[in-house]
């Protein structure tokens, strides 16, 4: 027999709390349970003043933007829409059912009025990851780094060039001393420091709404303003760090401060795994020079097809030439201002050689290789790389750092931001591993309440 919902017990008046309202699994209180948020007043005490009228709790406002990362809203607007009809989020915030939920631009004017400028959100992610460390659930001894880009809240076509001066790299005056000490040891005069202070210029395409971003170029389908989220996660797939940069920054130059800083906050990896964009000789140098272990793949040599590969290539470390496979030896030519030196070969014996015509197209006969004065760091991470115990860190990267990615972009909102600019960004990179460590955190340690 069909029935029909009585749809009048709607008006029902019925006397009910709050929190009978909320399962005793439900995430809210697992989150609650697993950290007391008023460490954030004393974080925040000098930010107010101490006469005017009473303001919002702060930690009311800190945990309205954990309501939006953790259970991925995509806006502040849309989040105080679901506090004024959840009940659990209500709870969370301790909120009664006649209690007024503040409007969605209060959080907003308090970020301009006083947590702009701030370490306030790096505080609160290193104090949720030093409570998941005082309960041994990190593991930082691996350590994984990568980057995903996150569309910016801009219009693709909306933007002008500029000419703009090329990033100077964090290790560049390291290099250069480095440069002329090697010239100098092979009898060259060292560079002048005009000659690597010579300023170069490159054009970028700047957006109009969103200058702090940057333009990002994957495919030919793929082409869009974007910003970098750049993380590191612990095995057990906890952030340990993160830093935004504009998408057009390259990954490798943010490993290094991130590094830094895991060892600041947590302590020194044994490994740091990342892909082939973060091998370079700066990093490979950087790692192994302090006693880290980088774990990294192998990269395709950048050949051109039908010619000789520079693998086969022998360099003779004793007598600092290259041997090339008809066994000609390639001589030191000099360093060039980038960290390159130079191997040359003798033209008059190339001239006759069986493999001309795959080595080289020079009208004068004569093979040039480049050898990077920090080469032999990359040729150690190589060696690591066989190495089963790296290997098979290196292949926990997908279980890892890219899952962090995925869970990121799938649950908390990480695929698209409606924030503009680069602090706004870096809030929200911080907030958002804050949310995913809280998460876990109180998933793994949430012990069911015992029923009287």
């Amino acid at each position: 027999m069909m029935s029909k919902h009585d749809v009048n017990h709607r008006n029902q008046e019925v006397v009910v709390s709050v929190d009978d309202l909320v399962p005793t699994d439900h995430l809210v209180r697992k989150l609650d349970a697993t950290i007391d948020f008023s460490f954030i007043y004393p974080l925040v005490q000098d930010l107010y003043s101490p006469v005017g009228r009473p303001s919002i709790d702060p930690v009311v406002l800190i945990k309205m933007t954990f309501i939006q990362y953790v259970f991925g809203i995509r806006s502040m607007r849309q989040t105080i829409h679901e506090i004024e009809t959840n009940a659990a989020y209500r709870w969370f915030l301790g909120f009664s059912f006649q209690d007024k939920v503040p409007h969605f631009s209060t959080f907003g004017k308090n970020y301009e009025r006083r947590f702009k400028e701030t370490d306030l959100f790096e505080q609160i992610f290193y104090r949720i990851l030093r409570e998941v460390a005082n309960r041994k659930l990190l593991s930082p001894e691996h350590v994984f780094i990568d980057s995903t880009h996150v569309k910016a809240s801009a219009n693709k076509r909306k933007f002008e060039k500029k000419m703009v001066r090329k990033e100077t790299r964090a290790y560049e005056e390291l290099l250069q001393e480095e440069i002329n000490r090697d010239r100098e040891e092979h009898g060259k005069k060292p560079f002048p420091p005009e000659k690597f202070q010579k300023e170069e210029l490159k054009e970028i395409k700047e957006s109009k709404t969103d200058p702090d971003s940057g333009y990002y170029v994957k495919d030919e389908r793929t082409k869009q303003f974007a910003y970098s989220f750049h993380f590191a996660s612990d095995r057990n797939g906890f952030v340990l760090g993160a830093a935004v940069t504009p998408g057009n920054v390259h990954d490798s130059r943010l490993l290094e401060p991130m590094v830094q800083e895991i060892i600041t906050h947590i302590g020194k990896p044994l490994v740091v795994a990342a892909d082939a964009a973060y091998k370079i000789p700066f990093i490979a140098r950087f790692l192994l020079t302090n006693h880290m272990i980088p774990a990294m793949p192998y990269t395709r040599p950048r050949t051109k097809k039908g010619y000789l590969k520079k693998t086969e290539f022998v360099y003779d470390k004793d007598h600092d030439g290259y041997i090339c496979p008809e066994g000609q030896v390639l001589t030191y030519s000099t360093t060039t201002k980038e960290g390159y030196r130079q191997y040359k070969s003798d033209p008059v014996i190339c001239a006759d050689c069986p493999l001309l015509q795959r080595c080289t197209q020079s009208r004068s006969h004569q093979k040039s290789v480049q050898r990077h004065i920090w080469d032999g760091y990359v040729e150690e991470v190589d060696r690591l790389r066989l190495i089963p115990e790296v290997r098979e860190i290196y292949g926990r990267r997908k279980e890892t750092i890219e899952r962090v990615f995925a869970d990121g972009k799938e649950k908390h909102g990480m695929r698209w931001t409606t924030l503009r600019g680069l602090d706004k960004l870096s809030m929200q990179a911080m907030l958002t591993g804050a949310a995913m460590n809280l998460k876990k955190m109180a998933r793994w340690t949430w012990q069911e309440p015992e029923t009287a």
